[in-house]
């Protein structure tokens, strides 16, 4: 396993790092939104888990809303078989507003950070995000959000301050005043603004860390899919439309072999092209791959190294438009 350094935290963390938003399982929220994952046996979740320690992959991704605390409280389970001192846990506070109208209101952030400490059974957590920028139509809920959040820091209940978001325009817009220690914005070879949004230049000359979710794009860049997929309710991916377009799941079934001809010589060529294009110019960083499984484990312990910035652009351009 490959190593950075994350950005001016300082802290070394594995290239791959394991995103557990999977083990809450299915969930829906609201006007039965489908915001969680189906088909995962909690089995799967400890094992993937102990892997991960066996093989280095030694920064895991949670948050408050995955399962309603299923998926921390899974990692509250491993203290026994894996050394908490061993593991950089990034969790996240903000997509659930509670008994209140508006997202980020301070006493149920308050109320989620203590749950989430529970759920881990840990007493601080490395980093915690905001998850996403939305602090109301006037930004109004922005400057108590970010007081609160600098609060639970010097109480000793987090070390590290992340921003994250869906979309990274929301993020810059926000950058400055948060002034983070870590972002965590969307990024894979399909939907790419990392550059265009000016997010690199930014994360670049401020030393911040960076990681990207969703790589894979929820797995449909893999091209294992051959037909339109359906999923179950509570699964997130019932809300992404690209996984009902044949032209594209065609698109993506070429390009996968494309890739396993370019990357021949790599155990896993088709995951290499697709997270080491997204490490090639991201030196304080890593991307997030979420990891269900034992076997899927395995694959990613081959994964962590920067494709070349020609192999990159060879990659980025089989996904355009």
């Amino acid at each position: 396993m490959e190593y950075t350094i994350l950005g001016r935290t300082g802290v070394k963390v594995s290239r791959i790092s394991l995103g557990t938003w999977s083990y809450g399982g299915v969930n829906v929220v609201g006007n039965n939104v489908s915001v969680g994952w189906a088909g995962q046996d909690d089995k799967d979740s400890r094992g993937a888990l102990r892997k991960a320690y066996e093989v280095g992959i030694n920064h895991w991704d949670t948050a408050d809303v995955y399962g309603d605390g299923k998926s921390e409280q899974i990692i509250g389970s491993m203290w026994n078989d894996i050394p908490r001192k061993d593991i950089f846990i990034a969790t996240k506070v903000g997509w659930d507003m509670g008994p209140f109208n508006y997202y980020y209101h301070p006493n149920h952030m308050r109320n989620n950070i203590e749950r989430s400490l529970r759920n881990m059974k840990i007493d601080c957590v490395d980093l915690m995000y905001f998850h996403h920028c939305n602090f109301g139509k006037e930004e109004q809920y922005f400057d108590v959000a970010l007081e609160t959040v600098r609060r639970f820091k010097e109480e000793g209940k987090i070390r590290f301050i992340g921003l994250s978001d869906w979309f990274l325009e929301k993020i810059m817009k926000f950058v400055k005043k948060c002034n983070p220690d870590v972002i965590q914005p969307y990024r894979n070879v399909m939907d790419d603004t990392y550059v265009a949004s000016g997010l690199k230049d930014y994360v670049d000359k401020n030393n911040l860390g960076i990681c990207f979710f969703s790589p894979i794009k929820h797995g449909l860049l893999t091209g294992k899919y051959t037909a339109p997929a359906t999923f179950e309710t509570g699964d997130f991916r019932t809300t992404v439309k690209e996984f009902a377009s044949q032209e594209l799941i065609d698109k993506i079934k070429a390009n996968k072999i494309k890739m396993e001809v370019r990357f021949k010589s790599h155990p896993q060529p088709v995951m290499q092209g697709l997270a080491g294009a997204l490490l090639t110019d991201v030196p304080t960083g890593c991307v997030l791959l979420g990891q269900r499984n034992v076997e899927q484990v395995e694959a990613a312990a081959h994964l962590g190294s920067a494709l070349s910035k020609a192999d990159a652009d060879w990659v980025k351009e089989l996904y355009k438009e």
